[in-house]
């Protein structure tokens, strides 16, 4: 008797977990958070700093992913708000630490960065396609100069030094608690990274699975009928426009502490393009293929660099051997598994299954 209880209650507490999205995104979210601590544990300050970074491309990635792989709008703008987050990031770490802590500072970033992307979400709501290509690539291509524009107040082409933050004392105690390390700045600033990626995708991950993420998918599939269906096919594209702009600007307050420095070299259409790569080589529309593409934007180029180096080029032709080794990799990707690294698993998976 007891035993068929608590089979009961199990059974009961599984259909739960199946059918609650949000406590399945938080239980992945906590194996993510533990699977983060281990890892940041384990590495030296250089793979922390490598780290932050695959953290900020699979913020900035996970927002384009909403934005190309759920509602179908091509941007190739990203890394110009990026540069806004970053820029707002920059201007609030100057010479003394501000008065906002951290998750302050990068909500500003954030809330800024939305701002932007709201006004050029309207102003492109009635183009798509390679119309809306186009005008995010002169969105891309325009930001960065206004850094030299405004040579005073955003340093222009010598950019604007940021202040890393101080490890909060309650930050510190915690990680020492749990891991019994302390925490240096670097690993600091790697830990907020991986929390801000963290927190980002549950929420992009719950917002794709609402009714908010079904009206994309319909404006994507087929504008016609979204239209027929009463959707209102100007508001679904400015909203999506907003949230990526929003985790683009998250993405670039990140990089402005990871990297230390906000200068225009740093946000040029390499940026916006490579951003889109990782996009397309993890797999369109998927979260987990965009920190697969971020991790390979991150890695690779350094992998084939060390090769080269390896192999007796000198540093400057093993850095030039980077673009081609990615160029090939993402041509064989598109010839070889067209939906991207996840979707291609996930339809070899999908007929296995069918097969069993």
């Amino acid at each position: 008797m007891a035993a068929a209880v608590s089979s009961g209650r199990l059974g009961r507490g599984q259909d739960r977990f199946r059918s609650s999205t949000l406590l399945r995104h938080l239980v992945l979210a906590l194996v993510g958070l533990v699977v983060v601590v281990l890892v940041l544990t384990a590495t030296s300050d250089f793979r922390n700093a490598q780290l932050a970074t695959m953290a900020y491309f699979g913020i900035a990635a996970g927002g384009l992913t909403v934005l190309t792989g759920l509602n179908g709008q091509l941007s190739l703008g990203h890394g110009a708000l990026m540069a806004i987050g970053a820029y707002t990031t920059a201007l609030l770490y100057q010479d003394a630490e501000p008065a906002l802590p951290v998750i302050g500072v990068l909500a500003v970033s954030t809330l800024v960065a939305s701002v932007i992307g709201a006004l050029v979400g309207v102003a492109a709501a009635r183009l798509h396609g390679p119309y809306l290509a186009g005008a995010t690539l002169a969105l891309a291509i325009a930001v960065p100069g206004i850094a030299l524009f405004f040579n005073d107040t955003l340093g222009g082409e010598q950019g604007l030094n940021v202040l890393v933050p101080d490890v909060p004392d309650w930050f510190a105690d915690i990680v020492f608690f749990v891991t019994a390390n302390d925490v240096s700045r670097s690993k600091y600033i790697a830990y907020v990274g991986w929390l801000a990626l963290i927190v980002t995708f549950v929420l992009l991950a719950n917002l794709s699975r609402s009714r908010v993420g079904r009206v994309w998918r319909a404006v994507r599939d087929d504008e016609v009928a979204a239209e027929i269906a009463g959707i209102d096919l100007g508001r679904a594209r400015v909203l999506a426009f907003v949230v990526s702009a929003a985790a683009a600007g998250l993405a670039g307050g990140v990089m402005a502490m990871a990297v230390r420095i906000t200068a225009p070299s740093g946000f040029t259409i390499t940026l916006s393009l490579g951003l889109l790569t990782a996009v397309v080589l993890g797999g369109l529309g998927s979260l987990f293929g965009a920190l697969i593409g971020a991790a390979i934007l991150t890695f690779l180029p350094q992998v084939v660099t060390g090769l080269g180096q390896d192999m007796g080029l000198n540093a400057l032709r093993a850095a030039e051997l980077a673009p081609l080794v990615y160029g090939l990799t993402m041509v064989a990707v598109v010839l070889l598994a067209p939906a991207g690294i996840v979707g291609n698993l996930r339809g070899w998976w999908r007929r296995r299954r069918e097969s069993a």
